[in-house]
């Protein structure tokens, strides 16, 4: 399946940068040894498979995901091959105290690449699942940086979202506190950064689901008045490659808007995804009607879908990677800008952050109402907006 197709593309997007840069590229990753965090996820098996191909010195990868790890092995000694460096892998929860033995143990890098991450905004719907997105993007990032820094990593590398961006939803407003995070630490270690589109077909993402929906014979079901970017999955480990080895202390790097990133519906692609595997797209009233006619439709050659608009919360209106108060250059590469931050550290909050989550979690007990005003006092611009819908209430 042409992914690219798919979401309205003829050509990658960093095929040019990446050309100009190859050289470069080349001759510092086959020098150097990596630790991937996250490093199985749809981002992280990207960015690894980028690193991998360009023959490091040592390249160690560590995942919660045993089965994504087993995959990402699979999938790299069959496209790849191998490589004269060390390449391991580890199925370890940075959280966990077998993660910091492992660190204490080598921790011999010259680059910590962090791509581990709640990124679901349904991850927010519970006071519980909203705490562990907490200390997935902010605190275990600010611990690994810590780590990185005591053992001399030369750099850091974490990624971001497009929604950090004037956030609307708790996930890109827990990227955002972990961008003011870097900022603290980055007086210690040089830290770059990338902010994303949405990551085509990435594992959980909704297109990843018209797969799933597909294989098991369920009907199709996608907002139609929401627009957003998307870069492959190729793309993306492209980005954090080029933000790890080219971006300078606080680089936050972003695709261009360009002819060849433009904005596209879910419900567009569903059509397009249709017609590539040979079904007509029948448009239903309601799930009811969605759920009955997966018996009958695909014998006559169409699917049933329903299209519909959005009304749960966390979803933004629109996409923007950079705010109007943020410095660019726009000029160092083609495809590829870069938000230049000066220091500016926000210590009170970040300590009061930390003093509350603290104070939180020793109770046991917290609600949702709690974190969120905790969030506007980090973020005083936080565009949060509760509905009182979330996705898991949706077919």
């Amino acid at each position: 399946m042409n992914i690219l197709s798919l979401i309205g593309r003829t050509s990658e997007l960093f095929s040019n940068d990446i050309k100009n840069h190859e050289k470069e590229l080349f001759h510092i990753v086959s020098n150097s040894k990596f630790l991937v965090i996250g490093g199985a996820g749809s981002i992280g098996s990207a960015t690894t498979k980028e690193i991998f191909k360009r023959n490091p010195r040592k390249l160690h990868v560590v995942d919660i995901s045993e089965n994504n790890m087993v995959e990402l092995v699979r999938d790299i000694r069959s496209s790849f091959g191998y490589i004269d460096g060390d390449f391991q892998t580890f199925a370890l929860d940075i959280g966990s105290v077998e993660y910091d033995a492992f660190w204490k143990a080598d921790g011999d890098y010259d680059y910590v690449l962090n791509l581990s991450a709640l990124k679901h905004v349904r991850s927010e719907k519970d006071a519980y699942t909203l705490m562990r997105m907490i200390d997935v993007n902010v605190f275990n990032t600010d611990k690994t940086l810590q780590q990185s820094i005591d053992k001399g990593v030369k750099k850091y590398f974490c990624v971001s979202t497009d929604k950090a961006a004037n956030p609307v939803n708790m996930m890109g407003a827990s990227k955002r506190i972990m961008e003011m995070f870097l900022m603290r630490k980055s007086k210690e270690i040089t830290i770059s950064t990338a902010r994303f589109a949405n990551v085509a077909f990435s594992d959980g993402s909704l297109l990843h689901g018209f797969n799933k929906r597909i294989e098991k014979k369920q009907p199709i079901v996608a907002p139609n008045d929401i627009k957003r970017y998307f870069v492959i999955p190729k793309e993306s480990g492209e980005l954090c490659l080029m933000s790890c080895i080219f971006g300078e202390n606080r680089d936050i790097f972003f695709p261009k808007l360009s002819e060849n990133l433009h904005l596209i519906t879910f419900a567009e692609i569903a059509v397009k995804y249709l017609a590539e595997i040979g079904y007509e797209p029948y448009l239903c009233k309601d799930e009811d009607e969605a759920r009955t006619l997966i018996e009958t439709l695909p014998q006559e050659g169409k699917w049933p879908c329903l299209f519909t608009s959005s009304d749960t919360t966390g979803e933004k209106d629109f996409e923007e990677f950079f705010t109007d108060k943020e410095t660019l250059d726009m000029d160092r590469f083609e495809n590829l800008g870069v938000i230049k931050n000066e220091l500016n550290i926000e210590e009170e909050k970040l300590n009061l952050f930390e003093a509350k989550i603290n104070e939180l979690k020793a109770a046991c007990e917290w609600n949702k109402e709690e974190i969120v005003d905790l969030f506007f006092t980090m973020i005083p611009d936080f565009g949060h907006k509760e509905t009182g819908k979330y996705l898991d209430s949706k077919m």
